[in-house]
């Protein structure tokens, strides 16, 4: 049976379907450690709010290592700040936050609220600040939380608490972390021993916009040929520039002997590229290997379908229908064009980073959307 509480939030087929999906995965919870503890993270993100569940255990401060144990979210797009996705918004962030707390039994000290540094961007340049804190304000009072805290972070803090979430200690120095998301990409790392303070790096680039800037050059010509051709010249033109400004003038590549990358395209990536390795959070990867993946993308991209990319696992003690919904999900998420602006974006950046005379570590991290959350954790535990 629903506690009452959250039946006031089953006013639409969209919330009521996505309740029965949580009801589900309750039951498909399952935790990966003896002693641990389960913490919540949700965020009002640009177009929707997210909700992850992680587990933690005594070593996950100093490894990094966590288990995800739910990850979803509702489309609400609240940046286009009207009065609908303001009232969604607040529906989404006030149901996640009751689901976490009265459903799964997480105590409110668990459960970590933010304002991601997109939304903020977005509602600087429309002068519509007020509508975050509008927006704040109207949670607290629906969850009856007036001491309730929702962090509105800068890129720049984002990028800060990512490193500190997904890097682990061993490695917090000598890495660069770079996040590619949608709309833009960003990252930095730490040059001074000190993670008070990040160098940041920023480009205006992401998957979606590289693939849009393609996307407008084809000029009636739809077909893969051509938005490959027209996707190399995004690339190597003003992409390029700005990728090649924003590393020299980050100074990582002196400084960084690892380059890890998270966000969508290096989760789908990782998957496509490694789907055996479908438990491991962090994968390990050449350049030349995400170059051959990048070209039999345009040259065989059925060979990426679930069904093929089963078929090649000869290890019959892998989960194999674990790895087909993954493999599902990435399909679902990226189409052929979207794979290609992704790998293309990616390699642009890596390409900065593997010299002649020296060579870098990269690194794919599939789970990167949930390290603010263990950097919140992290700090929480250590006051």
């Amino acid at each position: 049976m629903i506690n009452p509480i959250l039946k006031r939030f089953f006013l639409s087929s969209a919330f009521i379907f996505f309740g029965c999906f949580l009801l589900s995965a309750q039951q498909a919870l399952n935790l990966k450690y003896k002693r641990s503890t389960i913490y919540a993270g949700i965020e009002v993100g640009s177009k929707g709010v997210k909700m992850s569940l992680i587990e933690m255990n005594k070593n996950s401060r100093t490894t990094s290592n966590y288990s995800i144990l739910l990850d979803t979210a509702i489309n609400t797009d609240f940046i286009s700040f009207t009065p609908a996705t303001f009232k969604t918004s607040l529906q989404a962030i006030s149901y996640l936050y009751n689901t976490a707390f009265n459903f799964y039994h997480i105590p409110a000290t668990r459960i970590y609220t933010v304002v991601s540094s997109g939304v903020k961007v977005s509602a600087e340049k429309s002068k519509r600040m007020p509508w975050i804190q509008t927006l704040i304000d109207s949670f607290k009072i629906r969850i009856n939380d007036s001491s309730r805290k929702v962090a509105v972070i800068d890129a720049a803090e984002e990028a800060r608490l990512s490193h500190l979430g997904i890097v682990p200690e061993s490695k917090r120095f000598t890495t660069f972390l770079i996040d590619i998301g949608s709309g833009n990409t960003k990252g930095g790392y730490f040059p001074n021993d000190n993670t008070d303070h990040i160098k940041l790096f920023q480009l205006t680039w992401g998957t979606q916009s590289t693939d849009n800037a393609a996307i407008n050059r084809l000029d009636g010509d739809n077909s893969i040929n051509n938005y490959y051709r027209q996707l190399q010249r995004v690339l190597q033109g003003d992409a390029n520039k700005e990728i090649t400004y924003a590393v020299n003038v980050s100074g990582a590549y002196n400084m960084s002997d690892n380059v890890a990358f998270s966000g969508g395209a290096a989760w789908a990536t990782a998957t496509l590229l490694f789907p055996e390795l479908n438990d491991d959070p962090v994968v390990p990867v050449t350049y030349e290997q995400v170059e051959k993946f990048s070209e039999k993308l345009y040259s065989d991209y059925n060979a990426f379908s679930e069904k093929q990319l089963i078929k090649r696992i000869n290890d019959n003690t892998l989960d194999k229908v674990a790895i087909a919904q993954e493999i599902k999900t990435v399909n679902k998420v990226f189409d052929q064009r979207a794979m290609l602006a992704a790998s293309g974006l990616l390699l642009k950046i890596m390409r900065q980073f593997d010299g002649l005379y020296e060579r870098k570590q990269f690194y794919l991290i599939k789970n990167g959307e949930v390290g603010w959350i263990s950097a919140y954790v992290n700090k929480s535990i250590g006051e």
